[in-house]
């Protein structure tokens, strides 16, 4: 089993870890000479005898001077740890050999008698409809730009619309195609990104009052890419602030289904705007949930692609082991089809692989090996008739459900301090500051206490929870390796926290309503770098059904 944490500098100093946790012990008990007291190690699960912490105070006292030279550096939060998280367990084969992609995309599309109606198509009609000539960019990025200034308020899910620039690359797009050069199917599509993707020239607040203002000078990756694919980009979009939740510095993102109700997080504005039609698709991120939750809420199909598919590079960073960049689309397709143009190495974000996404229109579903948690779909959830009929679907469509069983006695839940550790981290200056006080979410749970709480977190038990976090990789890849997918509930047991840990991909899709009248999602689960498997499953499933075609009736 490989170690999934690889120092990648000779000069990192381990120690320089432990002094950080260690100096924020002194603190607490070591000040003026005095010892440290048995109930404050008794938090840290620790016993010493008063000769031993006569022993180690001088040592408390030279890694606090540590911690004052480290707190006077100034760290951006760009800057990357110098430790490489590796999902890829031991014995486990990357494919690397990428083969033409047959989309099987459809080519007579009409447009419709109401022009409006392409506010919901997915985008491989909409691609046809601009690769015919049959609507130019131009007019497509007019409309969706007369949406987002109608309906943007009152789903409160945009921060900056670029509309002079939007014009600008559908025009591009236009004089591209006229001269016969096609980028692909995202060619003149309009989209917008999650407000923690940097465009250079623009505000990336990051939904965040303390970073209101802030222009980064540089373009994401993500962004870059999705224009060379020629799409066109209109809008950022809200997040909740650093990510979490849908409470950003304007208020409460909306779901579109419900406006009394938020749309859940973090990637709030992309799912909410994308279903309600004013962006043929948009970019997402998750580190916990936050493509996966926001896109339940509203009624979206998004991808969260494998740890390490996606450059992060121009992205905010919460959890360096953890985030991941995905697509928050109308279907399973268009999420294959914007994640085609954004994945891959750029050689800035070191986590990257350089891995095949061999998708087919032609793959038999009935040779997939897919499992389903069978255990989690017996139990009693408010989402459980839903999902049997959508298992009930699958079966139809002659996919043989095998049980497969990932429950486990590793403490799961205790590993996710990584993601509360490495986040403190990001936004240690903001903690030290006092700028926390200017969150909009200042409850129990919310980012400010959360952060300075994780400041007391021993590094030791950080690292520990990395080689347990192996323990999981390991143990959830011998149980799953058989499958190409497995279905489970959005929210069963601790599928999400899991496979986040894990670094698995997975596509959420609509599979009903529940007893608000609000739409409900199930999961699929793919292997490591397996998105092209979960695709063909879920395009199966979406072809037999029409959840992911509803549209909210208020925007309409």
């Amino acid at each position: 089993m490989r170690i999934n944490f690889v120092i990648r500098s000779a000069s990192y100093k381990v120690y320089g870890i432990v002094a950080i946790i260690l100096c924020l012990t002194t603190t607490l008990f070591a000040q003026q000479n005095k010892y440290p007291t048995a109930e404050i190690e008794s938090f840290y699960d620790l016993n010493f005898t008063k000769a031993e912490r006569d022993s180690f105070l001088t040592n408390l006292q030279d890694f606090q001077k540590s911690l004052q030279a480290i707190h006077q550096y100034k760290l951006d939060n760009a800057v990357p740890m110098s430790l490489i998280f590796d999902p890829v367990p031991s014995g486990f084969s990357i494919e690397t050999l990428q083969r033409p992609i047959d989309w099987g995309l459809p080519k007579d599309i009409q447009l419709p008698e109401n022009k409006n109606e392409l506010a919901f198509y997915p985008v491989y009609k909409l691609a046809a409809l601009i690769k015919s000539k049959k609507i130019t960019s131009t007019a497509l990025t007019r409309m969706y730009l007369d949406r987002l200034k109608k309906f943007a308020d009152t789903l409160q899910c945009a921060t900056v619309v670029l509309e002079e620039t939007a014009l600008k690359q559908a025009k591009k797009a236009d004089e591209e195609i006229a001269r016969g050069k096609y980028r692909g199917p995202l060619h003149g599509i309009p989209y917008g990104i999650k407000d923690l993707l940097s465009v250079e020239g623009t505000e990336t607040a990051w939904g965040a009052a303390p970073y209101k203002g802030q222009v980064i000078n540089e373009t994401a990756t993500v962004v870059k890419k999705l224009e060379e694919a020629g799409a066109v980009l209109m809008v950022k979009l809200t997040l909740g602030a650093l990510a979490m939740g849908d409470i950003w510095y304007g208020g409460v993102t909306k779901n579109p289904w419900d406006l009394k109700q938020g749309s859940s997080g973090s990637s709030a504005g992309p799912a909410a705007a994308t279903v309600a039609g004013l962006v043929a698709f948009s970019i997402g991120t998750e580190t916990l949930g936050s493509i996966v939750s926001p896109s339940t809420r509203c009624g979206a199909s998004g991808l969260r692609p494998s740890f390490g598919r996606v450059s992060r590079q121009g992205a905010m960073a919460l959890s360096w082991s953890m985030d991941k960049i995905g697509p928050i689309c109308r279907s399973a397709l268009d999420c294959a089809l914007v994640f085609e143009a954004i994945r891959g190495q750029d050689g800035m974000d070191h986590h990257v692989r350089n891995a095949a996404f061999n998708y087919s229109a032609k793959t038999d579903i009935k040779k997939l090996k897919v499992g389903y948690l069978k255990n989690w779909f017996e139990g009693n959830y408010p989402t459980k008739e839903n999902d049997q009929k959508a298992l009930e679907v699958l079966k139809t469509l002659g996919v043989d459900l095998q049980p497969v069983d990932i429950t486990t006695k590793i403490p799961v839940n205790a590993i996710r301090l990584m993601l509360t550790v490495e986040a403190a981290a990001s936004f240690d200056e903001l903690t030290r500051s006092n700028r926390d006080s200017l969150l909009t979410d200042q409850r129990k749970n919310a980012w400010p206490n959360t952060f300075r709480a994780a400041r007391f977190i021993p590094a030791v038990d950080y690292i520990n929870a990395s080689r347990i976090r192996t323990e999981l990789i390991k143990e959830y890849y011998e149980k799953t390796k058989d499958f190409d997918v497995i279905v489970a509930p959005t929210f069963g047991g601790t599928q999400l926290l899991t496979t986040n840990l894990t670094g698995n991909p997975c596509i959420v899709v609509p599979n009903g309503t529940n007893a608000r009248q609000t739409p409900t999602s199930i999961s699929f689960l793919g292997k490591l770098y397996g998105e092209a498997a979960v695709v063909s499953l879920v395009r199966a499933f979406q072809e037999a059904t029409d959840w992911e075609d509803k549209v909210p009736p208020f925007f309409k």
